[in-house]
């Protein structure tokens, strides 16, 4: 499935932008047959396109020619991960870093100018936005879940029940996705409901995304396993077991692998059973309200960065406290490059055009109040 997902990539990369181009284009991934070439080709720094997974960061790869590097789901790599790429390299590549979900630190960083920022606002062609449902893990919710269900398979779509863990414990109530299995297994008898998580086989899990992808599973009941890469158009509804245990990154993540065809998709937040948003935590909380009434990815990003802080912005943590000190996260910092940029144009010294970005930034705080973590 990864090997097809990189053809598929790349098929799309060649037919937008290097279809008249001679330009050579390698795989490299764990499984691909010819890795001690592509490797070999790296370290010569033979010119071309290298497209893979986290294969292209392990210790045996070294880039000496390397111009660009542009890393997907970018949520996903630690900062020595991507410093790996950088370092190795004989000369300081430029570097894209894409992700619909951005890390604390990440947008810490944009926030303080050391990353450029591009965003793209609009939905492919034909597709509708998500519907976003939060329920309770109470009776008369519960139910409303799997109403939703029945829904979508008379529609004849596919479902997602993702889950926090594999197993049930005795010391948690959370949802487990075994037991969730056999749950709907029980309740949908007849159709097709299996079960997916990172303790089966390479070989097992292929077959299940195989079998997904060509429609055969009516319903995949599985851990965090398909939070990127899938895509599967017929999925037009997720559910979230036990959603108060997820991060607001891994929640729009999960979100995302329906919506993707032309069916109006919908994701349920479900929340653990027999609880309410009165029964969990703060952040919990927080976290929930703002997954159901957003859906964009940069507007979470911030409040993920209110609720966890934006860790070492020069070290390697991506999230938690650190000590700078945030005095909003929006507007001051925007409208100080604004005044600034306003002195530089009509002429005014630095000096000038800093105390002119000053009072600008210190207008929108005193309208709003410095909001220090």
């Amino acid at each position: 499935m990864i090997d097809k997902n990189l053809n598929k990539y790349a098929n799309r990369l060649v037919n937008a932008f290097l279809k008249n181009s001679d330009v050579e284009i390698n795989f490299l991934t764990f499984s691909v047959k010819d890795r001690s070439q592509v490797m070999n080709n790296i370290s010569d720094g033979k010119p071309g396109l290298y497209i893979g997974t986290h294969a292209l960061i392990q210790d045996k790869v070294f880039f000496s020619n390397l111009g660009l590097v542009i890393i997907d789901e970018q949520q996903r790599f630690g900062v020595d991960q991507r410093k790996k790429l950088i370092s190795d390299s004989e000369i300081t590549p430029d570097q894209l870093v894409m992700t619909a979900t951005p890390i604390p630190r990440t947008t810490a960083l944009s926030i303080y100018g050391d990353l450029e920022i591009s965003s793209i606002n609009e939905l492919p062609p034909g597709r509708k936005p998500i519907i976003s449902h939060l329920y309770s893990g109470l009776k008369k919710d519960n139910e409303k879940v799997f109403e939703k269900c029945f829904k979508h398979l008379d529609a004849d779509s596919q479902i997602f029940v993702v889950c926090p863990y594999i197993e049930e414990s005795e010391s948690s109530d959370i949802q487990a996705a075994e037991k969730v299995f056999l749950e709907y297994s029980k309740k949908f008898t007849d159709y097709k409901v299996v079960l997916l998580h990172g303790k089966m086989s390479y070989e097992e899990k292929e077959n299940i995304m195989r079998s997904m992808q060509e429609g055969s599973i009516d319903i995949l009941v599985s851990t965090v396993v398909i939070e990127v890469g899938i895509d599967i158009p017929n999925a037009s509804l997720m559910i979230i077991e036990s959603a108060e245990r997820f991060g607001l990154n891994q929640l729009h993540q999960l979100r995302g692998r329906v919506g993707r065809g032309v069916k109006q998709s919908e994701c349920i937040f479900h929340i653990t059973n027999k609880k309410s948003l009165s029964t969990i935590s703060e952040e919990g909380v927080k976290r929930l309200e703002a997954i159901s009434t957003l859906s964009d990815g940069f507007k979470l990003s911030e409040i993920d960065l209110e609720i966890r802080g934006e860790g070492k912005v020069t070290g390697k943590n991506q999230s938690g406290r650190s000590d700078l000190k945030i005095a909003d996260l929006t507007g001051a910092g925007d409208l100080f490059a604004a005044g600034f940029l306003h002195g530089h144009i009509n002429n005014l010294s630095i000096k000038e055009s800093l105390e002119k970005g000053t009072e600008m930034s210190s207008k929108i705080i005193q309208k709003i109040g410095a909001r220090l973590n």
